[in-house]
């Protein structure tokens, strides 16, 4: 009952900028979501945060522990990625193309419209608002689209949509000097990135700037230092004249009377003496030469820079990246990813990873660039996913969708590890065998395949005589029946699995035929079908029909309970019928019209609460016990009834996403114009290729018949829910992704994770504190073997149940190894038993859905339980027989 979000599957980018944080986490945006992504473990989690609308900018903090995010309504989150909380909210009222935390973490730059705003970076402090804005600086003519720090976070290198870049100092000048910023002009597009080079000998020291443009050059800028502090504002002919009747004016527009840092005192902006360096934005700089990438006509859209290895990557427009070495521009790979443009480019802290995305795939890459070997390559559904399955352990999703393409999923990493692309149209229905190894999908393109989990291949294909159009899809229990409903010929066909063989085609219906299962008890076939029937089959024995239940609407799903004994069907007026499929008799009826209704569609004329359209159906699953059902349809919410009682026990509202359609129960009049909504105009007068990208998943149905109405906005809406035969999760195919709902806490905090010394002093210092699961837990993360076994020794025998309860899910594998491995030598044998079987108890459901992860430390405690019940078999055989012998020889 308790369901949680867990995961979103299906979806691992969608647009916006990538950020690598301690080296080996990946954290993207995924519509208004963000996920993390551990490179080193290959598992991801999506946090179970929303924003407003589709997530447009975010940026981590220095020490990774801080996360901001911007979307697209200029909504901004400061997020504890630890926690997994929102710390702080704040609106930022213009368009955030670029923002970025100083090195030190206390300031974060952030480009909004044409001005760039830095703010006080608020930590952990509890605040009213704890944003304090600390300077604007409104120098740019247009757009600001690059923003990049000193590493001495006095300087900051603005690029803009103006054709230049501006060098500005942050802090309060001497008396007497003028901060205005140095121009680096000559471009001839907007600038797409911008970044400060460094010194090899002294690394902290400026030595060079990299401005990059979207017209596919680089420049690269040079001073010699040879001005010795001397700040004439003519330097370089750039600064304008001193006019004596005109008094100056800073940045911000503010009258500069001697001192530009007394118009606004803030702390951590007092002045300092540069000394003998001078400014940099007042020294004397120069265009040391330009080099072209040679890409044309396709554009510069992505670009990083590698301070420490001195290295440049850049990705166009046509799905080329390019990893260049400077100054010297030395072209170390060039190679095409797609055909798509590549709208993210990152180094890692090292560099020895290059992570790219491609919004419009939906692609995300982590390419090591030395041994030129993918370290991640995952891509979502590039249209809408249409069916899901999970397997019969649980722990495998498979997701059929628009793109013709079927997808495996491990629900416990979030990683799909195999993808098969052989149908040519759109799939619509899965079903996975008993065996938990095949998988069957039926596809609009008149075929139904079988796929083969161990050799990933397609190992066996169901056609018909004639072409037609499959939508559902159902197997017998014992697998030897396959049956697949058609759009087209309102025709059920049978095959059997292992010939392939048609055996025979079931007619009656007349209409689709869009539901199809078996029963769980006996080899009863169940459809149902847009003409207003449901109708069971005897498939083995050839008899046709052999009940029909009639409706006085459309029927557009059938169920049956896990025992078998009860069917449950939805109608196009919004009704779930619950039938007696023994007796043939109608038990309940749930009237969910009202429940499901909610959202109303930018074209929609009537409101959501009079509005017809999408009030019902369309999609129904029992729950394991079949206590419960789940239903969802065109709407932001799926339902979950009582069974026995006909009552809403909770309503999940599967997104508040406003970038999608449908969202909203009023919409805002404020944005109702003479020529339509304001939202479906489109007034961008950018070009296609812009460098700063717009999210594209909007526009993917944009050319598609029935979608020009409405822009090719995406509706939102479940096409398919399906609960675990666990009963412990279930997953639901939405416009968002897939969504996984989970009862397990999938996320135990651990307070080590924090600011706790982790060395083996604090081990010894907890466990003399009498706090032996603090001493275990450290000692895991020390993963010292020594440190761990003594931990687990210094825990009392009561104490055992509440430890192991409390024992983070990540390390089960090391502990589980740890009691394996002193099963062989320890000689408290009891001891260790009772560690096992209270672990057992206390982590089971994750043991047994993580099962594949911890096989090997599982098998290898096995081995040493069973070794262990040998010799004592045999010592207890021994001994037995002994006794005996005494006391028969003592009778005697």
């Amino acid at each position: 009952m308790n369901y949680r979000f867990q995961n979103l599957l299906g979806a691992p980018y969608r647009g916006g900028n990538v950020v690598i944080t301690q080296n080996t986490q990946l954290i993207s945006p995924v519509g208004n979501r963000v996920s993390i992504t551990d490179l080193i473990k290959s598992q991801t989690i999506t946090l179970p945060l929303q924003s407003s609308s589709n997530i447009r900018r975010i940026a981590a903090s220095p020490d990774g522990t801080f996360l901001l995010t911007v979307d697209e309504n200029h909504r901004c989150h400061f997020i504890n990625t630890a926690r997994r909380v929102i710390l702080h909210r704040i609106n930022f009222k213009n368009t955030v193309n670029a923002v970025k935390f100083s090195p030190d973490g206390k300031f974060i730059a952030v480009a909004a419209g044409k001005l760039v705003q830095l703010w006080r970076s608020p930590g952990f402090k509890k605040d009213f608002f704890a944003f304090e804005l600390v300077r604007t600086i409104a120098d740019c003519e247009d757009t600001v689209t690059a923003i990049d720090w000193s590493l001495d976070c006095k300087y900051l290198l603005v690029g803009s949509k103006d054709l230049s870049a501006r060098l500005f100092c942050v802090e309060k000048l001497k008396d007497g000097i003028l901060n205005k910023p140095f121009l680096f002009l000559g471009h001839r597009d907007n600038v797409v990135g911008c970044f400060f080079g460094y010194d090899k000998k002294n690394t902290n020291k400026v030595s060079k700037v990299y401005t990059i443009t979207r017209d596919c050059y680089i420049f690269s800028w040079g001073y010699s230092g040879n001005n010795d502090g001397n700040f004439d504002e003519n330097d370089g002919g750039i600064s304008e004249p001193a006019f004596p009747g005109t008094p100056e004016r800073d940045g911000e527009g503010n009258l500069d009377s001697g001192s530009v840092g007394n118009v606004k005192k803030r702390k951590d902006f007092d002045g300092k003496d540069e000394g003998e360096e001078g400014y940099l934005h007042k020294e004397k700089w120069e265009l040391l030469r330009k080099d072209g990438f040679m890409q044309s006509p396709a554009k510069l859209t992505a670009c990083d820079y590698h301070r420490g290895l001195d290295m440049v990557v850049v990705g166009f427009s046509n799905g080329v990246f390019g990893l260049y070495q400077m100054p010297d521009f030395v072209c170390m790979h060039l190679l095409s990813i797609s055909r798509e443009k590549i709208t993210a480019a990152v180094f890692n802290e090292i560099g020895n990873w290059l992570t790219f995305g491609c919004a419009k795939l939906g692609q995300l890459l982590v390419w090591e660039w030395r041994s030129e070997s993918y370290v991640l390559k995952q891509q979502g559904h590039y249209f809408d996913v249409n069916c899901l399955t999970y397997s019969p352990d649980s722990q495998l999703l498979a997701t059929g969708a628009d793109d013709n393409k079927v997808k495996v999923w491990t629900v416990s990493s979030g990683f799909c590890f195999v993808t098969f692309s052989e149908h040519t149209n759109a799939v619509t229905a899965l079903h996975f065998m008993a065996n938990n190894h095949c998988l069957l999908s039926a596809s609009l393109d008149g075929t139904v395949r079988a796929w083969d989990l161990f050799r990933y291949r397609n190992f066996r294909t169901f056609t018909t005589p004639s072409s037609r159009q499959f939508v559902s899809l159902a197997a017998d229990q014992s697998g030897e029946v396959i049956c697949a409903g058609t759009l087209d010929s309102f025709e059920i066909f049978v095959w059997s699995m292992k010939t392939g063989r048609l055996l025979d085609v079931l007619s009656g219906h007349a209409g689709p035929v869009h539901g199809l299962t078996f029963s769980p008890s006996n080899a009863v076939l169940a459809s149902s079908s847009w003409d207003k029937t449901v109708r069971l089959w005897d498939v083995f024995e050839g008899k046709g029909a052999v009940e029909t239940f009639p409706h006085t609407h459309d029927v557009l799903t059938v169920v049956y309970r896990p025992d078998g004994r009860q069917l449950a069907c939805s109608t196009l007026d919004g009704q779930i019928h619950f039938w007696d499929a023994i007796d043939g008799l109608l038990m309940y009826t749930i009237e969910g019209r009202r429940d499901i209704a909610g959202g109303r569609l930018m074209t929609d004329r009537r409101s959501a609460a009079n509005s017809t359209a999408g009030k019902c159906f369309t999609t129904l699953c029992y729950s394991a016990d079949g206590s419960y059902i789940l239903a969802g349809g065109s709407s932001k919410y799926i339902c979950m009834y009582d069974v026995a009682d006909q009552v809403l026990l909770r309503r999940f509202q599967i997104t508040h996403n406003l970038s999608l359609d449908g969202v909203l129960d009023f919409l805002n009049s404020k944005k109702m114009t003479d020529a339509g909504p304001l939202d479906l105009i489109d007034d961008d007068d950018s070009d296609a290729e812009e460098g700063v990208d717009k999210q594209t998943r909007g526009k993917l149905g944009y050319d598609l018949p029935g979608s020009m109405p409405n822009r090719g906005r995406p509706i939102i809406r479940t096409k398919c829910l399906r609960i675990a035969p666990t009963g412990r999760s279930f997953a639901a195919a939405t416009t968002e992704g897939v969504l996984v709902y989970s009862i397990d806490e999938s996320f135990i905090f651990d307070p080590t994770d924090l600011d706790i010394d982790v060395t083996p002093e604090a081990v010894e210092e907890a466990l003399d504190e009498d706090q032996p699961n603090r001493a275990l837990i450290i000692s895991l993360r020390l993963n010292e073997d020594s440190l761990i076994k003594k931990c687990i020794f210094s825990v009392s025998p009561l104490d055992i149940p509440a430890i192991a309860s409390s024992v983070p899910y990540r390390y089960l594998q090391r502990l589980i190894e740890a009691f394996s491995d002193l099963l062989e030598s320890c000689p408290h044998l009891e001891f260790i038993l009772r560690w096992c079987q209270e672990l057992c108890k206390a982590h089971g459901n994750s043991i047994q859905q993580n099962s594949r992860n911890l096989l090997p430390a599982l098998k290898s405690l096995q081995k040493a339980i069973t070794r262990i019940h040998q010799d004592l078999a045999d010592t207890c055989s021994s001994n037995e027989y002994m006794l005996r012998y005494l006391c028969s020889s003592k009778n005697r």
